[in-house]
């Protein structure tokens, strides 16, 4: 299984320079293969092949006046920004036959050097290396200062560099872990959950376990607000303006990592301590359609899944998602008998067939659990057929980490 792991990134003045000069020439590179790519479709002709491409926008296009400044940063940087190109069209293509999991995906459009994130590769070509002193020493750019939180588990097939809306640096190294290695890194138990998500709690448990809702956002909302009223104060292109910006987006970032450092550590003790897990598959798209959408996108709830998904594929451990239209809050699960649906600020209630007294909460989690054929009978046999392995889908995308605080 491939992961990434990132480490925080402290460039000093120079080689800041030089990472703005190679997240410049990667976006030259791949501009002018969008631009290649569209004239050929206006024209009427056949795309120009990588290897047109390669030799036209970087070989070529270095002995030019206008792009003779591509010389300055290393070749394995362009050489990535066109196979980055070349996957987004390849994307494209398959979104429009069908053949492509997940959303829709639509062409690929120029980028901006105002965008708010910018990254590039480096794969085992460029030679770079970590150096005795602990320092990751990228061709052309130098040894960069690396915060390294723990040690890599196996040697790196490549390495981006990205920096964020906040001006933070980061180097994602991606790395094959081995399974029989991970799996040996956590106990072995018997143990089996359900998992019911929500808003007043994060996540209730079938064993009556309820982790509260950090609400991150809820609670940052005072500190967000005034930094976007100052923001909106600030003159447009003006370089307070820029440092606005900036501090909200520093804001914004302490939000979002620490829900992530939530839903890792998290998602890593159910993992560690269980063998099987049920949750739903909840609808997260049409939930944040509705008046809760701000504390929807706060519990973060596909985020959390997703670890879950890749961590049981990882440490050998099995998920199980059920359909989101199981009746999980409106079924006893005790007797089995429906007591039709309730409001939401019905917490408690009490089964009109065997006189049960319910926590709402509790009773799903233990029907997910049920449903999802992790519950045994009084006999030790499952109460429905067994389970399956949980999928793993694509790791990381635009090389930004996957797992950036996992265990």
């Amino acid at each position: 299984m491939q992961l990434r792991y990132a480490f925080r990134l402290y460039p000093d003045t120079p080689q800041q320079a030089a990472l703005a000069r190679a997240f410049g020439c990667a976006r030259v590179v791949f501009n002018d293969a969008v631009r290649a790519r569209e004239d050929a479709r206006k024209a009427g002709q056949a795309f120009p092949t990588a290897g047109e491409l390669s030799r036209k926008l970087i070989t070529e296009a270095k002995k030019t006046a206008s792009r003779c400044w591509l010389g300055e940063v290393s070749a394995v940087v362009l050489q990535q920004s066109l196979r980055d190109a070349e996957s987004a069209y390849k994307n494209f293509f398959a979104s429009l036959k069908g053949t492509r999991k997940g959303p829709k995906v639509g062409s690929p459009r120029f980028k901006s050097r105002k965008d708010a994130r910018q990254s590039v590769r480096f794969t085992a070509n460029a030679r770079w290396n970590i150096t005795g002193s602990g320092r990751l020493n990228l061709p052309k750019i130098g040894a960069v200062k690396v915060k390294w939180s723990r040690t890599l588990p196996a040697t790196p097939t490549s390495v981006t560099i990205v920096k964020d809306a906040a001006g933070r640096f980061f180097a994602s190294f991606v790395i094959d872990t081995d399974p029989a290695a991970d799996q040996a890194r956590i106990p072995e138990t018997d143990r089996t959950i359900g998992i019911d998500l929500g808003l007043t709690h994060f996540a209730v448990l079938s064993d009556g376990t309820k982790i509260d809702s950090p609400r991150f956002l809820r609670r940052a909302e005072k500190k967000l607000k005034k930094a976007h009223k100052e923001l909106s104060r600030k003159e447009k292109g003006s370089k307070n303006r820029a440092k606005a910006r900036r501090k909200v987006a520093r804001a914004h970032a302490e939000v979002t990592d620490a829900r992530r450092e939530f839903h890792h550590q998290l998602s890593t003790k159910l993992i560690s301590e269980n063998h099987g897990i049920a949750v739903e598959d909840l609808s997260v798209k049409a939930l944040a359609r509705t008046k809760l959408t701000k504390s929807v996108h706060d519990a973060g709830w596909a985020s959390f899944l997703s670890m879950l998904q890749y961590k049981a594929e990882r440490y050998g451990r099995t998920l199980v998602r059920i359909g989101r239209f199981e009746p999980t809050s409106q079924t006893c699960s005790t007797c089995g008998a429906k007591d039709g649906p309730k409001p939401l600020n019905v917490r408690e209630w009490i089964c009109s067939a065997c006189g049960t007294v319910h926590d709402r909460d509790t009773n799903a989690a233990i029907n997910v659990k049920t449903a999802a054929g992790l519950a045994v009978s009084a006999c030790g046999a499952p109460v429905r057929p067994g389970v399956i392995p949980a999928q793993r889908e694509e790791t990381g995308s635009h090389g930004f980490p996957t797992e950036p605080y996992a265990a």
